[in-house]
């Protein structure tokens, strides 16, 4: 049995887009609306899956009750902003049957659809990096046998979650399976872009204080990275220079808030 679980802050507003594509499908769904202050637990409960709430607004939290409640392997931890079909779970699923593979996520579809110039540009270089190509993280969503799992439960609780679970493993022993898609919304202010930027690096930071074991290396750009995007296609500059602009930004903006601040972006959320 295929499990899913969907940690849920205050996402009433977008939760019934992802479960009205995976509501029906025979796979043993777990909701966890944590420290919700609207209707999020509602809306999950009327799509017939299974609702496990927590007073906490914590994803860490969330993510281990949806575990200790999920029934079955493989085993989906899915943001509840994405869309994923059901036949997307079972290309992932069908990926960890391959010999050597421990963790699966699907390729990204950016919607960008009346997103402003910076954010597309933004987004533009962000999606040619390659740690990001081949990385298992800003998908919102990993797929693990019985095998990832068990590494996965020695993680601890940092806020780019999906980062630590992507750097666990190595190159060799993760898959982006292309035949599967999950729809992502990014920013749609530039506000709300170096919000989420800003909880990226704070997330980045807390995995290197962590010190943890990260068999898949690290998933920091290089400038090398950058300047062979830049040589290869020159009109790329403008957008190198953006993307450089935000990424300093971040960084500083996350130096002032502190490692315990939560960036959200709402915007992604209408």
């Amino acid at each position: 049995m295929v499990s899913v679980v969907i940690p849920a802050h205050d996402e009433a507003r977008v939760i019934g887009r992802l479960l009205a594509r995976l509501a029906g499908s025979g796979f043993d769904i777990v909701v966890v609306p944590n420290g919700c202050t609207d209707g999020t637990a509602d809306v999950a409960a009327s799509f017939g899956v299974r609702v496990v709430t927590s007073p906490e607004a914590s994803k860490a939290e969330a993510l281990r009750l949806g575990d200790r409640a999920a029934r079955g392997f493989p085993r989906l931890y899915v943001d509840a902003d994405v869309e994923l079909g059901a036949d997307d779970v079972r290309a992932l699923a069908a990926a960890l049957d391959r010999p050597g593979v421990l963790a699966a996520a699907p390729a990204r579809v950016l919607d960008l659809t009346r997103r402003p110039w910076p954010v597309r540009w933004y987004y533009d270089v962000w999606t040619r990096l390659p740690e990001v190509r081949r990385g298992l993280f800003g998908r919102g969503v990993i797929a693990v046998g019985a095998d990832g799992h068990a590494r996965l439960a020695r993680l601890p609780g940092v806020i780019a979650d999906d980062l630590a679970a992507s750097l666990a493993f190595a190159a060799d022993e993760r898959a982006v399976v292309e035949t599967a898609r999950v729809l992502i919304h990014p920013p749609r202010t530039w506000g709300d872009l170096l919000r989420r930027r800003t909880r990226a690096v704070t997330g980045v930071a807390q995995l290197e204080e962590a010190a943890l074991d990260q068999a898949g290396g690290s998933a920091r750009t290089s400038v090398r990275d950058l300047a062979a995007m830049a040589a290869r296609d020159p009109r790329l500059l403008p957008r190198l220079a953006l993307f450089l602009t935000v990424t300093l930004l971040a960084r500083w903006r996350a130096r002032r808030a502190g490692a315990a601040t939560w960036q959200r972006d709402e915007s992604s959320r209408e």
